[in-house]
């Protein structure tokens, strides 16, 4: 089990410097039970039930870990006086925003799936808490995050499994799409980044325009690419062709999606630095090294 793998991962790299629970965060009486006694002074939170398609056959998955899930936190955060909460948010807020690159500023009110309306919701709650309780936060509007340990929902998982097993690849919309392909170790940086500075409390506008102590930033490649060129780099990586198959627009699906990340660059620092050429290989390699393939 990926998830089991990747706290086995963790725990050989980083013995005990990290505990581990488990436990469903929208529960709150499991939550609090399970953290009483424990010291928090910061919180990131990145749980959450993702992606877009799943939301048509479960939205109630969505509604218990995205709204009640935050909920929980921003109530936790609340209760323990935390000196900066971040959480996820995605780029499915912007919806079909028809202009690229898509700036912090923009309309974020017309949510194409319910996966991007409950993470439009989550800032909007986190609002609310951050003005109510001043409580410094941080939004991270995440662009297609890809990567070692990633989820197997994701375009670069499902492709690579499909060629190395010689099965056609999905390509939904005929390929015409374009993503902002972030490679995981400039998301760490970023997230890191972002958790070391938490927004003052000094009534200016923040990015996303709250006088709160709270910040949305966008955090991508500042690259849209072509899904096209995504298929040339995994054909190389693995040196297989890809058997295509072209398949209509799903519904909820965005088309294109470009970070505009002046923000967070301008604030914290961020400067992503891995392009897909780099990227996309080294996800094969550890997805061939995770299987036992040669």
């Amino acid at each position: 089990m990926l998830k089991r793998a990747r706290i086995d991962a963790l725990a050989e790299e980083f013995g005990t410097s990290f505990t581990f629970h488990q436990v469903n965060f929208a529960d709150e009486t499991a939550l609090q039970g399970t953290l009483a006694g424990t010291d928090l002074s910061r919180i990131l939170h990145v749980g959450a039930q993702a992606g877009v398609r799943y939301g048509i056959e479960n939205p109630a998955a969505y509604v218990q870990s995205n709204l009640v899930g935050h909920m929980n936190i921003l109530e936790l955060a609340r209760a323990r006086e935390v000196r900066h909460l971040v959480y996820a948010s995605s780029s499915s807020v912007y919806g079909g925003n028809g202009t690229v690159p898509f700036k912090v500023e923009d309309r974020a009110d017309q949510p194409l799936s319910l996966y991007a309306a409950t993470k439009r919701a989550d800032e909007l709650l986190s609002e609310s808490y951050s003005s109510l309780y001043r409580i410094p936060m941080t939004g991270l509007r995440f662009f297609t995050v890809y990567g070692p340990w990633g989820r197997p929902d994701m375009a670069m998982w499902m492709f690579t499994k499909a060629i190395l097993a010689g099965e056609p690849v999905n390509l939904f919309n005929h390929g015409k799409m374009r993503r902002d392909f972030t490679y995981i170790d400039d998301i760490v940086a970023g997230v890191v980044a972002s958790l070391d500075s938490p927004p003052l409390d000094d009534g200016t506008e923040k990015p996303g325009g709250s006088r709160a102590p709270h910040a949305l930033y966008n955090i991508g490649n500042n690259q849209s690419e072509d899904l096209m060129r995504l298929i040339e780099l995994l054909e190389d990586a693995l040196g297989r062709k890809v058997v295509k198959e072209m398949l209509p627009a799903q519904p909820g699906e965005v088309i294109e999606t470009c970070a505009d990340i002046s923000a967070i660059r301008r604030d914290l620092g961020y400067e992503p630095r891995t392009s897909i050429e780099a990227g996309v290989p080294r996800f094969v390699n550890w997805y061939k090294s995770y299987h036992g393939i040669v």
